[in-house]
């Protein structure tokens, strides 16, 4: 199924002969088809039956598996049939479950794994120290290479900007003045993106098809004139998907989300046609709004349909002239940009440095306002539960300690953390078993944990109320769509799990419909961070029982917080640099040099196994601090990081990546594969 053209980019060329993919050691047992797949769970069965009951015989049929709610109405993207081409060891298990091992997801999308040893826990152990964030430097060498290749770049582009301008006018039009109109594009802000950037473009912008899973599938491009225009070839690469935000595993096209998805369509339309004060409020909104305040643990919440503008727009409507904001250095742009339009004053820290912090606040404090030195009207700090481009946490435990001594509310952005850390699944609250309430302000995101979109903030009542009115996105922004509503709902409530009644009997039908919101003998107290009771939910929604008693989400929360410290200890062990928490989802692997981005983003994806990654490199990040940034999701097997730790152990070894510990101290992958739980659990 897999076909990957050779590209025309000026990074295009030939494979050397320890570049070619080779068939890896962990796909040698894989199943080839679909068909060799059942017939191997059919002797499996068959052998289970015999060792348990050595004289009954094993029916001749086999036994169900449930891979989704409908193999005939699925698509040719994700659909398990016979057909199937398991050549990349993507579309089955490297192992065939046994016959007591039922399954209902598939596997592309969210891969199947019953082994309980790889499952963890992801929860601060107290009385330990929150690991600061420590900026590893590479040698000497790497760095001067660095530095040289950015001057190289530069200043071959001036001399091409030079000539062209001269030779081939024509292509630079839109640099230069004419007709008395100025150039709409900077000669000198673009530089970057025509000289650099494009050369590094076929990182960028991959365009995919189908559900962003487990696996992915790519549309192959490919370029004729060094990646000033690029054309599809008409091939497509199914990908192990190690790039998107999909921490829960979430994004699937079947199962009870997205069959309540499919309902709320019917009952709902794709709009409500309106912004949030004209018209465009529906009952789901209310009902989404109180299952966040239950899920963070807040008052009340407010949603907005976009996770930017939820920064962006009720920023301004916390802060104006004469408050101060003080602002983690790497906060996201979000935030700056939200800051910036409010009008207030902004200092910054040093990233994750409590004593920085502190330093600053006695600063600020003892100084006020500017020229006037009139107290401020109130200082508000703002950080993030977990930084997305370094994946560090934030020391909550020291930050609590300051606002209890300092007097400054506090503003938590819980982007990439809700959801995502917490034996709940509450963000970084519940990581560090720290009451939510003391908190002032949460804002979350629905894109990274709930396979949704959206954003929203939480606090006190009377805070929310003022939000509504004062926020731009309440008067101007397009509200939520009911789709994407329903899919926050529902896998919101998959983590929570349902207080249902002790009288209700289980059954074995396949979904659990939700008693009438409307019922009056039914209204239970929620209990912070407990089962949601059956009424906060649309009486029409109904879940599979899995999801329904929350053993599903448990298991994805576990999932996640397994393969997080798997992959981010075991890339130590290789010898790798590597920031971040151990249990952050976001795993960067810092890369350096420029030239080495597109031949990594290449190389994971020209293997037998392709694996698709994110590079990110200046001005999301310093300009000598290029790296690839890894997204683990709970959709992915104890293998599929296997197969990303052995490429980046070969690649690494090609690209010259391993800086990180002393060759001597370094494991090899055969032996981190082998001790997985015991890396996992350091």
């Amino acid at each position: 199924m897999s076909s990957t053209p050779q590209p025309s980019s000026p990074m295009a060329l030939s494979k050397p002969s320890f570049l070619r993919k080779r068939k890896s050691q962990s796909l040698a047992t894989t199943m080839p088809s679909a068909a060799s797949y059942l017939s191997a769970l059919s002797q499996a069965d068959a052998r289970a039956r015999s060792h348990h009951h050595p004289h009954v015989r094993s029916p001749s049929s086999t036994p169900a598996l449930s891979i989704s709610s409908s193999l005939t109405a699925s698509s040719d993207e994700t659909a398990f049939n016979e057909d199937d081409d398991n050549t990349d060891g993507l579309s089955l298990p490297a192992r065939p479950p046994t016959s007591e091992q039922v399954f209902s997801t598939v596997h592309t999308e969210f891969g199947h794994c019953a082994d309980g040893r790889y499952r963890l826990t992801s929860a601060h152990v107290a009385g330990t120290e929150v690991p600061a964030h420590v900026e590893h430097d590479p040698p000497y060498y790497i760095l001067f290479s660095t530095y040289i290749s950015y001057l190289i770049l530069i200043c071959l582009g001036h001399v091409r900007d030079f000539v062209g301008k001269r030779f081939y006018p024509s292509a630079y039009t839109h640099l230069i003045p004419k007709d008395g109109y100025a150039p709409l594009n900077s000669d000198f802000d673009s530089f970057y993106t025509r000289r650099l950037k494009t050369r590094l473009d076929e990182c960028f912008s991959q365009p995919t098809t189908g559900v962003a899973g487990r696996t992915i599938v790519l549309l192959d491009r490919a370029s004729p004139d060094y990646n000033h225009t690029q054309y599809f070839t008409g091939n497509r690469t199914r990908a192990l998907n190690i790039s998107s935000y999909n921490y829960l595993g979430f994004a699937q096209a079947r199962g009870g989300c997205a069959d309540a998805v499919e309902e709320s369509i019917k009952r709902y339309g794709i709009s409500t046609c309106g912004t949030r004060l004209a018209g465009g409020t529906s009952d789901l909104h209310s009902i989404g709004e109180a299952l966040v305040a239950k899920f963070v643990g807040m008052e009340d919440a407010l949603i907005s349909s976009m996770g930017f503008a939820t920064n962006s727009t009720f920023i301004p409507a916390l802060v104006g002239k004469g408050c101060l904001v003080i602002s983690d250095e790497l906060n996201h742009a979000s935030i700056r940009f939200g800051v910036r339009l409010s009008g207030a004053n902004v200092r910054m820290f040093k990233h994750n440095d409590m004593k920085s912090l502190e330093s600053l606040l006695r600063e600020v404090i003892s100084q006020g306002q500017p020229k006037t030195h009139r107290p401020w009207k109130k200082i508000l700090l703002i950080v993030e539960g977990l930084y997305s481009m370094e994946g560090t946490m934030v020391n909550l435990p020291a930050v609590m300690e300051l606002k209890k001594k300092y007097k400054f509310y506090l503003f938590v952005d819980e982007a990439h953390s809700i959801g995502a850390l917490g034996p709940n699944g509450r963000g970084v609250a519940d990581y560090f078993g720290i009451n939510p309430r003391s908190i002032d302000i949460l804002m979350g995101t629905f894109t990274k944990s709930f396979g949704a979109a959206g954003g929203y903030i939480a606090g006190n009542k009377q805070l929310i109320d003022r939000m509504r009115l004062h926020g731009h996105a309440g008067a101007y922004a397009e509200s939520m769509t009911p789709a994407v509503l329903t899919q926050v709902i529902a896998s919101m409530a998959s983590i929570m799990g349902l207080a249902l009644p002790p009288m209700l009997p289980s059954s074995s039908a396949t979904t659990l419909r939700l008693s009438s919101a409307n019922s009056t003998s039914m209204e239970e107290e929620y209990s912070h961070p407990g089962p949601v009771p059956p009424t906060a939910l649309p009486s029409w929604l109904t879940l599979p029982p899995a999801l329904a008693s929350g053993a599903e989400g448990s298991n994805r929360l576990r999932r996640l917080a397994f393969n997080s410290r798997y992959l981010h200890n075991g890339l130590d062990k290789l010898g790798f640099i590597t920031y971040g928490h151990p249990s952050s989802p976001i795993v960067p692997l810092l890369l350096f040099n420029p030239g080495k981005m597109n031949m990594f983003h290449r190389m994971m994806k020209d293997r037998q196994t392709p694996i698709v990654v994110v590079v990110v490199a200046y001005p999301a990040t310093p300009l000598v601090t290029s790296r690839v940034r890894f997204c683990v999701s709970a959709a992915h097997t104890k293998e599929d990081v296997d197969t990303v730790l052995r490429a980046c152990d070969e690649i690494g070894d090609i690209l010259d990546l391993k800086h990180g510990v002393k060759k001597s101290e370094r494991w090899g992958v055969d032996e981190i594969c082998e001790r997985a739980v015991e890396i996992a659990g350091m």
